[in-house]
């Protein structure tokens, strides 16, 4: 039987992305700490280790490659509706020059995410409990991963995009009704197609930025 950390190693290569030791070892006491704290935080309908490597880590990776090139520079990362902290901290895990900012409504869950912090030495992770709509502040990239709906995650973050900055939205199938109805002012410029290893489902990547008029709004 193939060892977690080389299933996990062998699918990031596989999606372009290369592990330290390091960073094997935290995304696997992260997915160990899903399952450990799953009965109090609500965090995952999954309840076995393999499940988690690939329907979470594996697939929460599948961001890495694509996220290192449409924004390879510092900056700060929103993740919106994070749960878990999916996809925020495995980014974080795999990008320290990036400070990253999981949010949930739920106060656990963003408790949770404070907690690997804590425990995997991740200094550049935090969870925030709140709302999107009631948040201030400028981020250069925004994320979700199965959040809300396209436009309502455009609407509900718009006034918390950077100049400049991009929005990486996680979804299965191609959302098409969803892509039709995008709210005024949002440029989708690439969608995205991903395979994820050990995941037989249809993934993808919105990526939108703001239209030019909107930027200086």
């Amino acid at each position: 039987m193939t060892a977690p950390i080389d299933t996990l190693r062998a699918g990031a290569a596989a999606m372009g992305v290369a592990l330290s030791d390091l960073q094997g070892e935290q995304l696997l006491a992260y997915g160990t700490l899903m399952l450990k704290w799953n009965k109090v935080y609500n965090l995952t309908a999954l309840r076995d280790p393999g499940s988690v490597l690939t329907h979470h880590l594996l697939d929460s990776l599948a961001a890495v490659a694509p996220l290192q090139r449409e924004w390879a520079e510092k900056g700060k990362l929103l993740d919106v509706g994070s749960g878990g902290g999916l996809p925020g901290v495995v980014i974080a895990i795999m990008r320290p020059d990036l400070e990253v900012s999981c949010l949930d409504a739920v106060a656990k869950k963003a408790a949770f995410v404070q907690q690997v912090a804590v425990e995997l030495e991740l200094p550049n992770l935090r969870g925030l409990h709140a709302r999107v709509e009631s948040l201030v502040g400028s981020y250069e990239v925004i994320s979700s991963r199965a959040f809300a709906s396209l436009p309502d995650f455009f609407n509900g973050s718009m006034n918390l995009l950077a100049p400049g900055g991009v929005w990486l939205a996680m979804k299965g199938k191609v959302p098409t009704d969803e892509l039709a109805a995008l709210p005024k002012g949002v440029a989708v410029f690439h969608v995205e197609q991903l395979t994820v290893p050990g995941l037989d489902a249809e993934r993808c990547i919105v990526w939108a930025r703001k239209e030019a008029a909107e930027i200086g709004a």
